[in-house]
């Protein structure tokens, strides 16, 4: 007896349209209905696959619930059905009886060939192909089709474009394949038509715009991603409000709802954050309790930043934590908790505040995890790390990782973050980086009050091949300079904290103008660094230096004439740095200190010593200004002779902004050529300001005055005329505007000078600007 029908009846229809909307050949899920009813307890003497091209026969058996032997049962056939479409790997499975035989049919689902896509411009395809998971050789299937279609759709959702459209095409091919190809309609960015504020009454939407950082749209963002809408920012602008708030004195704020609602059009967003202010609340009674012996009190209070009577304000106590978890660990306390504890009186609006410091668990570092460094290698970061897995956590050590980190420059953002390890004793750090362009193609460009242009051009990069490595070249091939410099540098050289470098360098500069003569030098050096302590380091350096004066005018200077002529540079030096900054990047406290020293006279012909001092100081005036003090002096002394022209300080352009390069310092008036300094004494203040522009513009402004004295040039007496030369210390002064501008094409530098003490001899440079790009 034989027969056939279609498992369910009224639902076959819908698997033909299902297998019709696939574009693969359409079917059933069926089984013998008359067998199922009339001879359920048969036994099943065969079992026949038909249909199957790829997939063996008993992988098909091996998922069903029926085999051969086995008496019939319709609830069996029915699992099987079901066990076998759930495979993915069919697109129609049916049953029929054939006598003792039970003959299955299928229709294999195809194979994807190639995945594509079309209509892509604003996302990778490397993006896309990471977000899909419908792969070349896999298992085509509806299912997956429109879930990797929701995928796609997320991914422009995400770069704020939720006008996109996707739709999957399939195009049939031989032997049961298929290419996938995704029609992708990506629309224009979904941009922020307007945020407005609800609830809040001391500050205005203007002024709370500015705290988040999502922004409305306008013409001029073009580079900014701030105006299209993104949830996960949206989350962020929350916290920033909060933030915000709770350092104003709000205790009692909180975000009540932050909707967005997409116009009708689809164009753009509408953004709504709903507030509530509640009172501000003053810092009540302060204090600091310790049972740990080597911490003191009284010591520790001066660290606290939250101050009695004083506006209630969150991040002080968050800065103050860090501080006394510092201190602790700085006396020893490696596994120090402080924990401030929080009583608000809301009737008298005061907050008191307790700080708890006590001795918490031991715990060790289980591993550590580092993540978006796609170019920089592993070992280049964990050797900055003052911490391996295995030793004990220190928060001191891992804040100075993370410093460290941070001062390789090699990445744009760096979280360094700790969470619960397998063990309650054990703690796993992550290391969290987000590249950024470490070479640099760097343009210069000077314009003075006579006319003067100066460019050059330089290539570097500071993480060669994600080593680490510091590769460097300048070439000039300007009218003033031709020169070519390259330079090599291993800073953890033999897998060591040491540094080694080579340099090699050869230059001609036409030095017409500021001296009438022209100079030519060649040569190389060596140098190797090692750490003196965790904020201290040596360098060494030798180099052979051939150098000359030729071309030199009739007209010049007879110092210059007498100067022209050859010598043979043998210079051994070193230099000590200390840093005592707060952020090896943009330091708002701190210090740091060089101190360099150059020794000629090892073979040569030309002997003398050379000092050089550089100072820097920051200090934070106010949130988003910064004092930057600095102090650079100089002084060469000869060694049994006179010091060489081409030995002295030229100084002026970057050195003393508002004059050219060599227009300050001692000059033979008859001639004006300059011929050099033997000291000078320079100083700088300069603030650092919010200039009202928005952020995502990337330009920051400062003000700045530079000031010092220049000279001390000696002159052979059989050159010199009574009133020829000027050689004495003289002060400078100069102050001004500099612009910096962070360019989607690289870093630009204006410098806008003007010199309010200065000789009448001196060359002036009123404006100065410098650009460069970077890869």
């Amino acid at each position: 007896m034989t027969g056939m029908a279609r498992f369910g009846g009224v639902f076959a229809p819908l698997f033909v349209v299902w297998a019709l909307l696939a574009q693969v050949p359409g079917g059933g899920w069926g089984i013998d209905q008359a067998f199922a009813a009339d001879e359920d307890g048969a036994t099943v003497r065969q079992i026949v696959i038909e249909g199957n091209q790829r997939i063996e026969r008993e992988t098909v058996l091996s998922y069903m619930s029926i085999q051969e032997g086995d008496a019939y049962s319709s609830a069996k056939a029915d699992e099987s059905l079901k066990k076998l479409f759930a495979t993915g790997l069919f697109a129609d499975v049916q049953m029929h009886r054939e006598d003792d035989k039970l003959v299955v049919s299928v229709v294999e689902n195809p194979i994807i060939n190639r995945v594509a896509y079309e209509g892509i411009h604003a996302v990778k395809e490397e993006d896309l192909n990471n977000e899909v998971q419908l792969k070349p050789r896999t298992i085509y299937t509806r299912a997956k089709v429109q879930a990797d279609v929701s995928r796609i759709i997320e991914l422009y959702r995400r770069g704020g474009r939720f006008a996109a459209t996707v739709e999957p095409k399939v195009i049939r091919l031989p032997q049961n394949r298929v290419d996938l190809v995704f029609e992708i309609n990506e629309g224009p960015k979904t941009k922020i038509a307007a945020i407005s504020f609800l609830g809040n009454k001391t500050y205005s939407d203007g002024e709370l715009r500015d705290v988040i950082s999502t922004s409305e749209s306008a013409w001029w963002k073009f580079f900014s991603s701030s105006d299209s809408y993104d949830p996960d920012r949206l989350t962020y602008d929350r916290e920033l409000l909060r933030r915000f708030y709770l350092s104003k004195g709000y205790a009692d704020f909180r975000v009540v709802s932050a909707v967005a609602d997409l116009s009708r059009d689809d164009s753009s967003f509408y953004i709504t954050f709903t507030v509530e202010e509640g009172e501000v609340y003053n810092f009540g009674k302060i204090e600091i309790k310790t049972n740990l012996e080597k911490l003191n009190k009284e010591e520790l209070k001066e660290l606290v930043l939250t101050k009695s009577d004083e506006t209630y304000n969150a991040s002080l106590i968050d800065k103050s934590v860090d501080a006394l978890t510092f201190a602790a660990g700085s006396k020893g306390y490696a596994f120090a908790e402080v924990r401030p504890r929080v009583h608000r009186d809301k009737k008298n609006r005061v907050v008191d505040l307790t700080y708890n410091i006590a001795e918490g668990p031991r715990v060790y570092v289980e591993r550590i995890d580092i993540v978006g460094n796609q170019r920089t290698l592993d070992r280049v970061i964990r050797r900055q790390m003052k911490l391996a897995e295995g030793d004990a956590f220190n928060k001191v050590l891992l804040d100075k990782s993370e410093k460290n980190i941070r001062g390789l420059q090699y990445f744009a953002k760096v979280d360094v973050k700790q969470e619960p390890g397998s063990a309650p004793d054990k703690t796993i750090v992550n290391v969290a980086v987000q590249e950024q362009s470490t070479g640099s193609l760097s343009l210069s460009f000077g314009f003075s009050s006579l006319d003067n242009v100066v460019a050059g051009v330089g290539l570097s990069e500071r993480n060669f091949l994600g080593r680490g490595l510091q590769v460097g070249t300048s070439v000039s091939l300007s009218s003033r300079q031709q020169l070519i410099e390259f330079h090599y540098t291993d800073p953890y050289f033999l897998d060591r904290d040491l540094v080694g470098g080579v340099d090699i360098f050869g230059s001609e500069t036409n030095y017409q103008t500021e001296a009438s003569f022209d100079s030519r030098t060649k040569g190389a050096g060596l140098r190797f660094g090692f750490p003196l302590s965790d904020d201290s380091r040596l360098l060494t350096r030798y180099q052979l230096r051939f150098e000359s004066i030729f071309n030199v005018d009739s007209n010049a200077s007879p110092l210059i004439q007498a100067a022209a002529g050859s010598q043979v540079r043998s210079v051994i030096g070193y230099d000590y740095y200390l840093d005592r900054r707060n952020d090896p990047v943009l330091p708002t406290g701190g210090w740091d200190f060089l101190f360099s020293q150059d020794f000629a006279g090892v073979g040569g012909s030309v002997r003398y010593l050379s000092n050089q001092i550089l100072v820097h100081n920051y200090y934070k005036l106010a949130e988003d200004y910064v004092l930057t003090l600095r102090a650079d002096l100089g002084y060469i002394q000869g060694i049994g002779d006179e010091v060489r022209l081409n030995d002295r300080f030229f100084k002026g352009g970057q050195d003393f902004r508002g004059f050219k390069s060599a227009g300050i310092g001692p000059r033979d008036v008859t001639t004006d050529d300059a011929i050099g300094a033997n000291g000078y004494a320079f100083g700088t203040a300069e603030v650092s300001f919010p200039n009202g522009l928005p952020e995502a513009l990337g330009i920051t402004t400062s003000i700045f005055t530079d000031f010092g004295v220049i000279g001390g040039a000696t002159v052979d007496s059989g050159l010199a005329g009574t009133d020829e030369y000027k050689t004495g210390y003289a002060p400078r002064v100069s102050a001004g505007l500099s612009l910096n501008w962070k360019s989607p094409f690289g870093p630009v530098r204006l410098d806008f000078g003007q010199p309010f003490v200065k000789e009448d001899y001196d060359k002036t440079e009123v404006f100065r600007f410098s650009a460069g790009t970077q890869f």
